[in-house]
């Protein structure tokens, strides 16, 4: 038996959106179970998201710390973001987001890993980056606003991380599984053998 994920789609008989957001939306399906009946299933539309999990020479990860209003703490994260345009590489969206929040860049980038963060209630995906060779960006520094004008940024080992996730002190989706995920990926083939910057993704197809 293959343990794997496998695309399905149900019958829809209607749909309707009651709310849309700056940046997401709130979609209600009427959709057939397997025995006949009709329910309704509310979510969140979302357009994906793309995640880095940028790893130094000193085997420390680049950890931000943020605001977050709906579960009112501030989070220890990795640089993460939107992908705001339809079709966007994520390669190119993740590359943004270490250069606007951390005024970093990478040499070498592999995938990490796919994930959904809440698909009982929200269709987002997202892809975590591995980034390695770091080092300080060109150019001025992106001007931030609102929560991330009061964003601390630090570089933490990667032992730090893996004991705080699992004393329950850090809680953030896409540090967790990225921290979690590189360890496996060590202990497994090795980062080397992760897969490439742009390998397919097929819950969020995009351009070369």
């Amino acid at each position: 038996m293959t343990i794997k994920d496998s695309p399905e789609e149900w019958e829809i008989r209607a749909t309707e959106t009651p709310f849309r957001g700056n940046k997401t939306s709130v979609r209600t399906d009427e959709v057939v179970m397997p025995d006949g009946t009709v329910v309704k299933r509310d979510y969140q539309v979302h357009p994906g998201s793309v995640a880095v999990l940028a790893l130094d020479e000193a085997d420390r990860v680049l950890v931000l710390r943020q605001y977050r209003h709906p579960v009112r703490h501030k989070l220890w994260e990795i640089p993460a973001g939107l992908l705001d345009v339809p079709g966007e590489n994520p390669l190119h969206a993740a590359q943004r987001e270490l250069y606007e929040e951390a005024h970093v860049k990478a040499e070498d980038w592999r995938v990490l890993t796919d994930v959904y963060t809440t698909p009982g209630g929200c269709d987002e995906a997202v892809r975590i980056f591995l980034a390695r060779g770091l080092s300080e960006a060109e150019g001025e520094r992106f001007v931030v606003e609102h929560e991330e004008a009061d964003m601390e940024i630090e570089r933490v080992p990667v032992a730090d991380l893996v004991r705080g996730v699992l004393a329950g002190e850090l809680h953030n989706n896409c540090l967790v599984v990225g921290v979690l995920s590189l360890v496996a990926a060590r202990d497994g083939d090795g980062l080397d053998g992760l897969r490439p910057a742009e390998a397919p993704w097929p819950a969020r197809p995009f351009d070369a």
